[in-house]
């Protein structure tokens, strides 16, 4: 069974009232089915007593209690519990002689009856006092958890701006090489790749600096930068979308550095035709992107590839995405093996740092100079 943290804390004046409330008649009724069954008024007394001694007791665990345990004075509040004990002892010892010297009667039934008095009344305030201090701690937990859980969103928030801002200008760096080389070879074409830069910079100032953004709008920039490369590359390039994206969200430039990724791997060899097929497809419950293309590259400068800005980036934007292990290995290969990279959520408690609560993967495949990228994450509704 799991507590949610934010209703006990928004419920904890009813809890404590509830518990004060339940005290003050457990104590009388205690008494008077133990030990005023055949007197009703010394119940009655007792009960009473309860009632006027509960706001004395509220009053120490509410407010004195705190203060002692935030100035870590425990040792000064558990001096004056024992001070209070061995006071309340004097005064029965006290009153327990003075009524055996001022008559002949036997005390032994008083002593009794004071004895236990005081072992039960010590045993009530000992309790209190626990159950107190018990709620003090337990509420301090919570809210310290609660600030430790903002304070790590918080920061989760500012290394994914960063990590943007790091795949931002990587991005415009490459597309304006695209348009530059438009420009040195008077294509017609350099008109129409400043349109689509245009409109790849409003998205980027304008339009992806929320958390989460429509599947639609990424798509759209997806394929600016597309149009933006096959401008640049005589290749075939196929790409295509499957499923409705309506009402579906998504984390910025999730994809992008895998299609960029793929552009780099497949123009290597100019004696080559290079193509790249990229799939994005819309299923019931995630998203699935396949990036697939052909490339010479060997294993030793592909592992370095994979490990460049872009690519990292998008590496470690998906470890915040997704906070737990994650690795991510190249294999090159004519056998039908491959390296998968899973990215596995906490539980649904730690869920203010994460943003997928099921598994996903991240396949990298590098079999007969054809490389494979298929990354699968669970869709958000709108």
């Amino acid at each position: 069974m799991e507590f949610d943290n934010d209703r006990i804390i928004r419920h904890k004046n009813k809890i404590e009232v509830f518990y004060w409330v339940l005290a003050a008649l457990l104590y009388p009724l205690v008494n008077i089915f133990t030990l005023f069954t055949n007197n009703f008024t010394a119940a009655i007394f007792v009960a009473l007593a309860a009632v006027i001694v509960l706001p004395l007791y509220i009053t120490c665990s509410v407010w004195v209690l705190p203060v002692f345990l935030q100035k870590r004075k425990v040792w000064l509040l558990l001096s004056g519990v024992a001070i209070f004990i061995a006071a309340h002892l004097l005064l029965m010892l006290l009153y327990y002689f003075f009524r055996q010297v001022q008559t002949d009667e036997s005390q032994s039934d008083y002593f009794i009856y004071a004895t236990s008095t005081f072992l039960r009344e010590s045993l009530w305030i000992i309790i209190n006092l626990a159950l107190a201090a018990g709620i003090f701690l337990l509420r301090k937990t919570m809210t310290e958890k609660d600030v430790a859980a903002a304070l790590r969103k918080e920061n989760n928030f500012y290394k994914l701006r960063y990590l943007r801002a790091q795949l931002n200008p990587h991005f415009l760096f490459n597309a304006l090489n695209s348009i530059y080389s438009l420009s040195l070879q008077k294509s017609d074409n350099a008109p129409g790749a400043v349109i689509r830069l245009a409109d790849v910079m409003r998205y980027l100032i304008y339009e992806c600096n929320e958390e989460h953004i429509p599947l639609s709008k990424e798509i759209d920039f997806i394929k600016n930068y597309i149009e933006i490369e096959k401008i640049r590359f005589n290749a075939d390039v196929k790409f295509t979308v499957e499923g409705g994206t309506e009402g579906i969200l998504i984390e910025p430039f999730l994809f992008i550095s895998f299609i960029e990724n793929g552009f780099k791997h497949a123009m290597n060899n100019p004696e080559i035709k290079p193509f790249i097929y990229i799939t994005i497809k819309v299923r019931e419950e995630e998203i699935v992107l396949n990036v697939i293309n052909n490339t010479d590259i060997d294993l030793e400068t592909q592992a370095k590839r994979i490990n460049g800005k872009g690519i990292s980036g998008s590496k470690s934007l998906l470890e915040l995405l997704y906070p737990s292990a994650y690795k991510l290995n190249i294999i090159q290969t004519n056998k039908d093996e491959r390296q998968e990279s899973k990215v596995r959520l906490k539980n649904a408690k730690e869920r203010l740092e994460s943003f997928y609560p099921d598994a996903h993967t991240l396949d990298v495949i590098l079999k007969n100079n054809v490389f494979t990228v298929s990354l699968i994450i669970k869709r958000k509704a709108a």
